[in-house]
C-alpha cells in the first residue's frame, strides 16, 4: 500500500462527516484535505487507543519529531510522505500540525476545563487550527476567511461535545465547563452515572440547550464571517457544517438523549445533505 492509498483508506474507514465533504473537491485539493485528515486522525488516535498515558504521551512525541523530520525533507511515516509534497502549495505548515499534536496532548493531560475561555483555548487547537488548513486546501482569497474557518471548527467541536456526552463520561472525561455544570447545579457524579434519574433531569436539559444555543450562535457568526468572495470555493466547508448542524438539530429534536446512546447521521442522509449544499451553493 503506497501513502496514498494509505491515506485515502484511513480517511474512509473513519466514517467522518468530512469524508463526504472531500468527494466534491478537485483531484489535488481532495488528496491534500485527505492526508491533512488522515494526519489528523493518527494523532487523535493516540489519545483514543492508547491505554497507558506514558505510551500514548511518547506517541505524540514521535509525531512531533515525525513532523520536524518530515518539513525537513526526511518523512517515514506514510501519512507524511502523502502530505508533504501538497503543504506547501495548499499553505500547510508544520506549526499547525504540531498544534493537532498539542490539542491531543491537552486530552491525554486534562478531563476536565474549568470555563469556557478554556475550553475553547482546546477547540482553537483540535478544531480551530484544522479549520484554517481545510479552508486553505479549500481555497482562500480573503484574511476574513481564516476567522471563519475557526469559528466554524468551533461550531463542530461544541456539535462533537454535545452529542459525545455519554461516550466522554464513560472515559471519565467532561468537555462541559465546570463552572457551567454548577450554574446549572448538575453534579459531575450525575454525568459519569449516564443513568436515571441523575442524568435527564431538568437540569440536564436546561445545561444540554444552553450549550446547544452557543453552537448554534458559533456557526451563525461563523456564516457571517464568510466573504462573498469565497463562498464558492468554502462549500466543502459549508457542506461539513449543514452536515454537523443537522446532527445538532437531531440531538436537540430527541431530548438530548446522549447520556446513554450516541446521535449519527446515516451515511446516505450526509451524502444527500453534501449534495444539496454543492447544488445549492449554501
Amino acid at each position: 500500500m503506497n501513502p496514498q492509498q494509505y491515506v485515502q483508506d484511513k480517511a474512509a474507514r473513519s466514517g467522518s462527516s468530512f469524508y463526504y465533504a472531500f468527494l466534491f473537491l478537485p483531484p489535488p485539493r481532495r488528496a491534500a484535505i485527505t492526508a491533512f485528515y488522515a494526519f489528523c486522525r493518527e494523532v487523535d488516535d493516540v489519545v483514543d487507543e492508547v491505554s497507558d498515558p506514558s505510551v500514548a504521551a511518547q506517541k505524540l512525541q514521535w509525531w512531533r519529531t515525525e513532523v520536524a523530520a518530515a518539513y525537513a525533507g526526511q518523512a517515514t511515516h506514510p501519512v507524511m510522505q502523502a502530505l508533504m509534497p501538497l503543504a506547501a502549495d495548499f499553505g500547510i505548515e508544520a506549526a499547525h500540525l504540531l498544534a493537532v499534536v498539542e490539542g491531543c496532548q491537552t486530552d491525554l493531560e486534562q478531563t476536565r476545563f474549568l470555563d469556557f475561555p478554556s475550553l475553547q483555548r482546546y477547540c482553537h487547537l483540535v478544531a480551530g487550527v484544522v479549520g484554517e488548513v481545510a479552508a486553505n486546501i479549500f481555497g482562500r482569497t480573503e484574511a476574513a476567511t481564516v476567522q471563519y474557518a475557526h469559528r466554524l471548527g468551533q461550531a463542530m467541536q461544541l456539535t462533537n461535545i454535545i452529542r459525545d456526552v455519554g461516550d466522554d463520561a464513560r472515559r471519565g472525561r467532561i468537555y462541559l465547563p465546570m463552572s457551567e455544570l454548577q450554574q446549572f447545579d448538575v453534579k459531575a457524579h450525575e454525568l459519569l452515572k449516564r443513568e436515571a434519574p441523575w442524568g435527564y433531569s431538568p437540569r440536564f436539559t436546561a445545561l444540554m440547550r444552553f450549550q446547544t444555543e452557543r453552537a448554534h450562535a458559533a456557526y451563525d457568526a461563523a456564516l457571517t464571517l464568510l466573504p462573498d468572495a469565497d463562498r464558492v470555493a468554502q462549500k466543502p466547508g459549508l457542506m461539513m457544517a449543514n452536515i454537523y448542524r443537522t446532527l445538532l438539530r437531531e440531538v436537540e429534536s430527541h431530548g438530548f438523549q446522549v447520556l446513554h446512546q450516541r446521535t449519527s447521521l446515516t451515511p446516505l442522509r450526509k451524502l444527500w445533505i453534501a449534495t444539496r449544499t454543492h447544488l445549492q451553493g449554501r
